[in-house]
């Protein structure tokens, strides 16, 4: 019965895809989706989740590609995938703490194990795994009793199956290239996007990755993303489709990503591309590995990691954060140690950033700014002195309170700014003055 239900809704998807007429490359999003970027801008901060049967070899979620694994033996890994502590609740409660309003969750990465009961293919948590459970239905239960946003990661790269176009990586694999076929593999992700969009309630963004597998090829490859963005709109118009192709924004998306950099930054040599209009979000990795690596302990501190917060925030962008669960399902030790130690100064300095936009004063070294109606936060990160100097043009400061303490500022008129006279070298993670 489950299986007739679907069928008929994607037929019905995708004959109502097939008989409109062809869009312009103009994009003018839906009410439901300029409510949705503002919501999203609102949230500025979100966990990212890499976990797949890539986990239990320790070594990142590129391990397939990296070590040459055989496509057909890297399968045989799912016969043994038994997370026997995943617990989704625990997971949706450790990150609601945290202060994140949303989940990005990587549905189907690279190697193009389905982490949900899919029915295209038994290459799945539930019918290839002795698990059998559909985590991602779990995630989702979880997210809606807590009230945390899911979005979903979904590669547009396939190192498994032979229809995918081979590109520029997965290519020691052993996958037979005489079986590509465009055709059959845009209508399976088709097929398995509107799974996930009818079939695990609001889904809050559709998160593309792998369009940069064909950028090196002699003629340009030709994704058809236009088309299934609109599928995707079609099916939840207040989705917002997200692409990290590390180029500009392009007709159809609503957000905008930075891999490991913040906008208008490029020093992991991601994010050359100009900073669009659209929301913009920065990801990054809570150590240095995105999937689970067993060697990787180097996890940033809790001050940098919300310094790196504040600093997308004085951005306008968001920050979206991974972790990359370990292979009995649990969540490692140091990364709920972070959680928690960002949950507790979120408690304190998250309206400072949530529910704001970036502020009039540019980001400096010493920090940034956001803004909240009538009110600037300044946020010194890094100050030598016991003044400084906030730039403000023709804006008028009434008052300047410490924000934890309330404790007034003294500021003088200076030029097009004014000076804010700190009375010591600020000591916190996040000195935070509010002017009105």
């Amino acid at each position: 019965m489950k299986t007739h239900h679907f069928r008929i809704i994607a037929a019905i998807a995708l004959l109502l895809l097939a008989t409109l007429p062809a869009k312009a490359q103009t994009y003018e999003p839906s009410p439901e989706v300029l409510t949705a970027r503002d919501t999203f801008q609102d949230d500025k901060f979100g966990i990212f989740i890499h976990w797949g049967i890539y986990s239990m070899l320790g070594s990142g979620e590129w391990v397939m590609n990296n070590r040459d694994i055989n496509y057909k033996e890297y399968t045989k890994l799912a016969s043994g995938f038994y997370p026997s502590r995943f617990d989704a609740d625990a997971w949706v409660r450790a990150i609601k703490a945290s202060g994140a309003k949303y989940i990005t969750f990587t549905s189907r990465h690279h190697d193009g194990f389905s982490m949900w009961g899919t029915r295209q293919n038994q290459y799945n948590i539930v019918d290839a795994t002795p698990f059998g459970r559909d985590v991602l239905k779990e995630i989702a239960e979880a997210c809606q009793r807590h009230g945390i946003r899911l979005h979903l990661y979904y590669s547009h790269l396939d190192w498994q199956r032979p229809d995918y176009p081979l590109g520029r990586t997965g290519r020691n694999l052993g996958r037979p290239t005489d079986k590509e076929n465009w055709t059959t593999y845009r209508q399976f992700m088709d097929n398995q996007l509107i799974e996930l969009l009818t079939g695990y309630g609001r889904i809050g963004a559709i998160w593309f990755d792998g369009v940069w597998d064909h950028d090196s090829d002699a003629q340009p490859f030709d994704w058809q993303l236009r088309s299934q963005y609109d599928l995707i709109h079609r099916l939840q118009p207040g989705c917002l489709v997200a692409n990290n192709h590390h180029l500009v924004p392009f007709p159809g998306e609503d957000i905008q990503i930075f891999e490991r950099d913040l906008p208008g930054e490029n020093k992991a040599g991601l994010s050359g591309q100009g900073v669009s209009h659209l929301p913009l979000e920065t990801c990054e990795t809570m150590n240095r590995t995105w999937g689970y690596n067993i060697c990787d302990s180097d996890y940033k501190s809790a001050r940098d990691i919300i310094h790196l917060l504040v600093r997308a925030a004085g951005k306008n962008a968001n920050l979206l954060l991974n972790i990359g669960p370990q292979p009995n399902g649990e969540l490692p030790a140091m990364a709920l140690q972070r959680l928690e130690e960002i949950g507790q100064w979120m408690n304190v300095y998250g309206p400072t950033v949530q529910g704001t936009r970036g502020g009039e004063v540019a980001p400096h070294e010493w920090g940034v700014s956001t803004r909240k109606g009538k009110k600037l936060f300044i946020h010194i990160l890094s100050l030598a002195d016991e003044s400084l100097f906030v730039p403000l043009k023709d804006k008028r400061v009434h008052s300047a309170v410490e924000y934890t303490t309330r404790r007034k500022i003294k500021f003088t008129r200076e030029g097009n700014g004014v000076v804010l006279h700190l009375g010591e070298v600020p000591a916190a993670i996040d000195f935070v003055v509010e002017l009105e």
